[in-house]
């Protein structure tokens, strides 16, 4: 009787790729030399992400592991709860609440334009007096653990989306914090605030930005984003903002 472990090693290789990863690194991997050898070949990961539709958004890209771009590739998301206003202010902390508070509208909004994406049809919108609200990502929370932001240290890549009123002026504000355990800030993207003037085009502009080689100990990420409008009217003449996200990226610098 053919036992399993007399298989050819290729045709071994085939059968692992078919299991999920986590059994093939918690189990698999500890069954016998041979088998923890093929799971820590770079060929049989290579082999699993080509199954199952990862691959650099570069075809000719070195990746420098194939077993981490396999994990980050099936952990990738949108942290972000809640970005385009679906939820009403579900899963955001409303830090300031000026003039007549934050509010929400339906695209593309009075005096406005629609957003790029067809499928964003809800903005959050400021007033005359400051509005700011916030959201906190626990890394772990989402299948990151501690050693992989340590020591891998894949880019983290934030953007936000934002415009104004045809008729009315408006600031912008954004910053994003990494965050140690016990919230101490590591490394932060602040960038000046942006001021539109009256009678802009009301496009929807994008902002983004890339954590590259931050600090070990980063835990969580704070996203802060708002502003108001410049010619304090009362009512919702403020910036508006939707489409938030923050991402972790499978490729990784070498």
């Amino acid at each position: 009787m053919v036992n399993i472990g007399d298989l050819p090693e290729d045709i071994l290789i085939d059968v692992l790729c078919l299991v999920p990863a986590r059994e093939l690194v918690l189990r698999c991997r500890l069954v016998c030399l041979l088998w923890r050898n093929l799971v820590d070949l770079p060929s049989l990961w290579k082999r699993k992400c080509h199954l199952e539709g990862f691959h650099p958004r570069a075809p000719d890209r070195n990746v420098p592991d194939w077993r981490i771009f396999y994990f980050l590739s099936t952990l990738r998301k949108n942290l972000i709860q809640n970005p385009c206003a679906e939820a009403g202010f579900n899963s955001w902390k409303i830090e300031q609440n000026g003039g007549d508070e934050w509010k929400i509208e339906d695209l593309p909004g009075n005096h406005g334009r629609e957003f790029p994406d067809p499928h964003v049809c809800k903005y959050f919108v400021t007033s005359y007096g400051l509005c700011l609200k916030n959201q906190l990502v626990t890394l772990k929370n989402h299948g990151y653990w501690d050693e992989l932001m340590d020591e891998v240290k894949p880019a983290i890549v934030v953007k936000d989306w934002y415009a104004a009123r045809y008729d009315c002026g408006c600031r912008y504000q954004l910053r994003v914090e990494l965050l140690s355990a016990d919230y101490i800030v590591l490394q932060e993207f602040h960038p000046e605030d942006v001021v539109i003037e009256p009678w802009s085009d009301a496009t929807w502009h994008k902002v983004s930005h890339t954590f590259h080689d931050y600090p070990r100990g980063v835990r969580h990420v704070i996203l802060h984003h708002g502003g108001s409008d410049t010619q304090y009217w009362a009512g919702w003449y403020g910036i508006r903002v939707t489409n938030s996200s923050i991402t972790i990226e499978p490729e990784v610098a070498e």
